[in-house]
């Protein structure tokens, strides 16, 4: 049974980031079946989790929206798209609540390194009003922490660089 959610989760995260990284959009035909099945996945297989992941999903939501509604107030400009929020909404859904900030940390990182690394990678520069593929980096993110969770090797060789 847990194979299945497995393939469902994965599936659904590569769709994510492959359609953010291409345009720029989170689809809800795909964050709203990977929120359900996280929830879904917790009641049938990990009953002892689910009200963590219940908070996950909240919390990702919750704090997101905050995060774009005080941008949107002090810039005047959306940061963010809706979609970004649903998809941390829905991680948090399948990883927990305690996992949510070191999935931000991660994908704000990949970010980062991103916007940096692009002058070099042939691209004139990526202009401030240029928005970067969020989901995609915390798609990343999640297989770091997935690899992390269930392949001690990938701790051992990431955790000192976090």
């Amino acid at each position: 049974m847990d194979a299945i959610f497995v393939v469902i989760y994965l599936t659904l995260l590569f769709v994510l980031a492959r359609c953010d990284w291409q345009s720029g959009l989170l689809p809800d035909r795909f964050t709203c079946p990977l929120l359900w099945s996280g929830l879904l996945y917790h009641l049938v297989c990990m009953p002892e989790f689910l009200c963590s992941a219940l908070w996950g999903a909240i919390a990702g939501y919750l704090f997101l929206l905050l995060v774009y509604w005080l941008y949107r107030f002090i810039c005047k400009d959306e940061g963010m798209g809706y979609g970004d929020i649903k998809f941390l909404s829905a991680l948090g859904a399948w990883h927990g609540w305690q996992m949510l900030t070191g999935l931000l940390f991660i994908a704000s990182l990949g970010g980062c390194i991103a916007y940096l690394l692009a002058p070099m990678l042939g691209r004139r520069g990526i202009k401030i009003k240029v928005p970067l593929p969020f989901g995609s980096f915390m798609a990343v993110a999640a297989l770091i922490s997935v690899g992390c969770s269930y392949y001690p090797p990938i701790r051992a060789v990431l955790m000192p660089l976090l």
